[in-house]
């Protein structure tokens, strides 16, 4: 168990945050007799798991309803097809940005060229088998 302090200082997030994480129901804790919150050593990941989600423009409600069904084992269809949206959305809106970055590089001397396309290669190709799995 981890103290809040401790907690926001593994997790990389501020105290202010976990007590609003707290307040809202992202996150769980136990009280100690002297008052103290306690979060469990998992409270790491689910802040990890929380701060991803805002990294896709989640909202705290949507994320905190994704919670509640991870932790209900259930699956909810409408949140899962507006997600399915988002990322497809997403991804069309990264295909531009490597096409002008395709144009830009086409630009630049050989040497670099490849600098920069020895770098995209790899995480490009990844991300595209990964992306067919879904638009196939």
């Amino acid at each position: 168990m981890l103290k809040i302090g401790e907690l926001a200082a593994l997790s990389n997030v501020s105290r202010r945050t976990i007590d609003y994480y707290t307040k809202i129901g992202l996150l769980e804790c136990e009280r100690s007799e002297s008052n103290y919150r306690f979060y469990p050593e998992d409270a790491m990941e689910d802040i990890k798991f929380i701060e991803q989600c805002k990294q896709t423009q989640m909202t705290l409600e949507q994320i905190k309803q994704r919670i509640d069904l991870m932790k209900a084992d259930q699956v909810d269809e409408q949140m899962i097809q507006s997600r399915a949206e988002w990322v497809a959305h997403r991804m069309e809106d990264l295909q531009a940005e490597l096409e002008e970055i395709h144009a830009s590089v086409e630009k630049l001397e050989q040497e670099e060229q490849a600098k920069i396309l020895k770098t995209l290669k790899p995480r490009t190709s990844t991300l595209i088998q990964s992306l067919s799995v879904f638009s196939s």
